[in-house]
């Protein structure tokens, strides 16, 4: 008989040898993860580090696509030969997302004139700014560029202005394959249902959204934060991004700090990111840090995690 069992155990050994129990791999997200420029804005602003780092510092953290910030390249923004500069931009950028393996998703557009102004000189200028960039991003592969609509207090005026700009953008945008998406950035734009107005107004399918989880404040000066307390006046942020996430082509994670289990402190990002997969969307999520307590790279890891966390468990 302890032959007979000595002989079973053996028999066991050999099958659990043979036929290791195989662990379940994580789960894939809905989404894509992309790294918003500004998350290294300090260091690119302060010249520590060149904006054309960017693709490298993407790929080193483990990111899929770049999204651009206009801004942070001054070689552009202070040219007196704006069309050569973003031509030169564009070969430079292309040639380094291409070395990291990375995909340029946007660009974000700051500092190009007012879409909504009720000057209509200073509105066409801003028209004719933007498309500068519209092509760039046709030219790097980019599916869309964001921009602000700023320019005017009046609610009224605001939307018609902006209907005005967003679907001349649209319309010289569309056939180069390039989405016009707005940002909740602030004032009206920030106030979700006047700006879905602005949206559903232009009529044009390849207009829509690009939604900031952490920019919701309303106040009439258009400063303050969500995250620290300084904004008088914020539109929900659950509500605004359920509005806003059916037009979207973008989501940007804005985060600003996190507790000792990797929460985010303000924000209950679980919340947000089932709003986003509820609505549909499978594109890319852009991780956009901008705190103060951890370093840029820090906060960009901790935001990268906790939606990978997320996304898998959704």
């Amino acid at each position: 008989m302890k032959s007979y069992i000595l002989s079973l155990i053996a028999i066991s050994l050999v099958f659990a040898c043979q036929n290791p129990k195989k662990s379940t791999p994580p789960a894939e997200p809905f989404f894509k993860l992309s790294l918003a420029q500004w998350s290294f804005n300090k260091s690119f602003r302060s010249g520590d580090i060149s904006p054309y780092e960017f693709a490298r510092l993407a790929n080193e953290l483990g990111f899929e696509g770049l999204e651009y910030v206009n801004q942070l390249y001054p070689d552009v923004m202070e040219s007196e030969d704006k069309l050569t500069a973003i031509s030169a931009f564009v070969e430079k950028n292309n040639a380094l997302a291409a070395e990291y393996k990375m995909q340029n998703v946007l660009i974000m557009i700051d500092n190009e004139g007012d879409l909504a102004s009720s000057d209509e000189s200073t509105r066409l200028e801003a028209v004719s700014n933007h498309k500068l960039w519209i092509d760039a991003a046709n030219q790097m592969g980019c599916s869309a560029v964001r921009l602000n609509l700023f320019g005017e207090k009046n609610p009224e005026k605001w939307v018609s202005n902006s209907i005005l700009s967003l679907s001349d953008l649209a319309d010289y945008a569309a056939d180069k394959n390039i989405n016009v998406i707005v940002e909740n950035h602030g004032r009206l734009s920030s106030n979700i249902p006047v700006l879905m107005q602005v949206i559903q107004g232009t009529g044009k399918s390849n207009c829509g959204t690009l939604p900031d989880f952490g920019n919701f404040c309303i106040a009439e000066e258009g400063y303050g934060s969500l995250f620290n307390g300084t904004c008088k006046k914020v539109y929900d942020p659950y509500q605004g991004v359920s509005e806003m996430i059916p037009s979207a082509f973008g989501v940007s994670a804005k985060s600003y700090d996190f507790d000792d289990e990797g929460n985010e402190t303000t924000l209950d990002y679980q919340r947000l990111i089932t709003i986003v997969k509820d609505a549909g969307y499978t594109g890319f999520i852009g991780v956009e840090y901008e705190g103060e307590r951890l370093n840029e790279e820090e906060g960009i890891v901790a935001t990268k995690s906790l939606l990978e966390k997320i996304g898998a468990s959704l």
